[in-house]
């Protein structure tokens, strides 16, 4: 049974998606800045739209988990699962996460916000 209170847990969730988001765009950018691209500028602005978005809402969200006293820690990491400790009301909880999931879902959600750079 969960004790995380339902509408927390989008918070939750983005606490330990979009940092993940965040590192892959800031590499990609880094990659196409080096790269041998004809035309960088058009990619740079897509991606720095992106890393925009995401940082609103990663403050978004740690504004949130503030007023809330609520937090989220990485725990173990193994070659298939990664655990996350979520903390809240005096409770801890301890997710495990499947690691082909947080790729599939950080892939998701990185497409999602390229699309609203794009726009």
């Amino acid at each position: 049974m969960a004790l995380i209170p339902e509408e927390s847990l989008p918070y939750f969730e983005n606490q330990l998606y979009l940092p993940l988001v965040l590192t892959i765009l800031s590499r990609d950018r880094a990659t196409i800045e080096r790269g041998s691209f004809k035309l960088k500028a058009p990619y740079l602005r897509l991606i720095d739209a992106a890393i925009e978005a995401v940082q609103r809402d990663i403050k978004e969200t740690a504004d949130y988990l503030r007023a809330n006293k609520l937090r989220l820690e990485r725990g173990a990491v193994g070659d298939t699962f990664t655990t996350y400790i979520f903390y809240y009301g005096g409770y801890t909880e301890e997710r495990r996460y499947l690691n082909v999931r947080l790729r599939n879902r950080t892939e998701e959600l990185l497409e999602i916000y390229l699309m609203r750079g794009s726009i």
